[in-house]
């Protein structure tokens, strides 16, 4: 959406849910019952749970070697210009007084599933986009309860700061869309409520890369033709925009940018793949290291199947080569699988059979056509229920010991 200060003056404040005001001051959230909950700076903050000697310094999560990029920013850092998804080494000459942690993603998965709990004791409508954020439908919730979104969405945030020493961001709308927008410009530790009377003037101010669905590119090319704002895309004839992004972009970003988003929340979108990659520190030639690295993203992927219940037939990898090309080779099991052993055997089998050599930057896995894992089909030619034993009883060490606590032998350092 670009800074802050690109945006009109006074349009924050004017929405915001001030704290020092009370529910009977706050905009009317009279038909929005759309809430979208957004953690704040959420794995730096998990971290500075532990570590509070560091509250008001510069902190950065992100992995160590030369070719890592920043997992997540706190306040403080993001000051001097600090950004996820930035190379780490950027990140570094930005700030370099900055404090440089390595990530949990465990930790923060664990806290993840305890907010997302939280929210379902409210409504069942819960759709998680990522870890850290997720739209809520309180439309059921406020006949039961007798409120009103804001002040759900208040004593959410109270709930999480309380149980969980974290804060989040909340916006509250009539449409995902707008809810989202909203819960952005809430940040840090904030609630803004959208009038539904009001999208299009919440809406029109704002820069046209904060449309759900604008990239950088697509924002310079519409820069370029004189739409900088959301409502100089409303205002501009349908056919103008179809010459100038196509026929369904433009659909949808006029759609937008008129306020329409009939979108709704859909707490049971089910995922379509499951994986995992690294990308070397140094581009590897040596294939028995890369091997290695296939075991030990099996057995994270394999690992993410079981604590969600799932199993998968197909068995991917992805390759991308020093000179960046990339390709995929994926093969169809007979049964669907969960099987670390049984995942890592397809995966270095696709490695040795279909890749070309060369040295290598990345390698990841993933598993795809998913179902529920309850139910077992068994065949003539079915692997021996040995492996599958051995991942329950790793996964019961690590849940009481930590990730650390059962590894592959060939995972083990010399």
């Amino acid at each position: 959406m670009g800074r802050s200060g690109d945006l009109p003056r006074g349009l924050v404040e004017r929405y915001r849910a001030a704290a020092d005001v009370g529910p009977d001051g706050w905009p009317d959230d009279t038909g929005c019952p759309i809430l979208h909950v957004d953690m704040d700076a959420f794995f730096a903050s998990v971290e500075l749970r532990e570590r509070p000697e560091l509250k008001d310094r510069p902190v950065v999560v992100a992995g160590g070697g030369p070719r890592a990029v920043v997992l997540a920013a706190n306040y403080p850092a993001r000051t001097f210009g600090v950004r996820s998804a930035m190379p780490a080494a950027r990140a570094r000459r930005l700030c370099p007084q900055a404090v440089f942690l390595p990530p949990h993603r465990e930790k923060y998965e664990r806290v993840s599933r305890a907010v997302m709990a939280a929210f379902r004791e409210l409504t069942p409508l819960v759709q998680p986009l990522s870890l850290d954020e997720a739209f809520l439908d309180v439309g059921g919730a406020l006949r039961r309860l007798r409120t009103s979104p804001a002040r759900l969405g208040a004593q959410l945030r109270g709930r999480v700061l309380a149980e969980h020493d974290l804060t989040c961001s909340v916006g509250v709308a009539s449409t995902p869309f707008v809810a989202k927008l909203a819960s952005g410009l809430a940040k840090p530790d904030g609630m803004v409520v959208v009038p539904r009377t009001e999208v299009l003037a919440f809406l029109h101010p704002l820069p046209v890369s904060a449309l759900w669905g604008v990239g950088q590119r697509t924002a310079e090319r519409l820069v370029a033709v004189g739409l900088e704002r959301i409502g100089d895309v409303a205002a501009t004839p349908l056919p103008r925009l179809r010459r100038t992004l196509g026929v369904a972009v433009a659909e949808h970003l006029w759609a937008l940018a008129n306020g329409h988003d009939e979108r709704a929340v859909e707490p049971d979108v089910a995922e379509k793949s499951i994986g995992a990659e690294e990308t070397f520190d140094v581009d590897l030639a040596d294939r028995e290291a890369v091997r290695r690295e296939l075991l030990r993203l099996s057995e994270r992927t394999a690992a993410s199947l079981r604590r969600r219940g799932l199993r998968g037939r197909t068995v991917s990898i992805k390759v991308r080569f020093g000179d960046f090309s990339t390709i995929t080779r994926s093969r169809t099991l007979p049964v669907a699988t969960d099987v670390t052993q049984e995942i890592y055997r397809t995966a270095t089998q696709l490695l040795d059979g279909q890749t070309p050599p060369g040295a290598i930057r990345l390698i990841g896995v993933r598993v795809e056509q998913l179902g529920a894992g309850d139910a077992e089909q068994l065949t003539l030619d079915a692997p021996e229920r040995g492996w599958r034993d051995a991942d329950a009883a790793a996964d019961a060490a690590r849940g009481r010991f930590g990730n650390a606590a059962v590894r592959p032998a060939a995972l083990l350092e010399p």
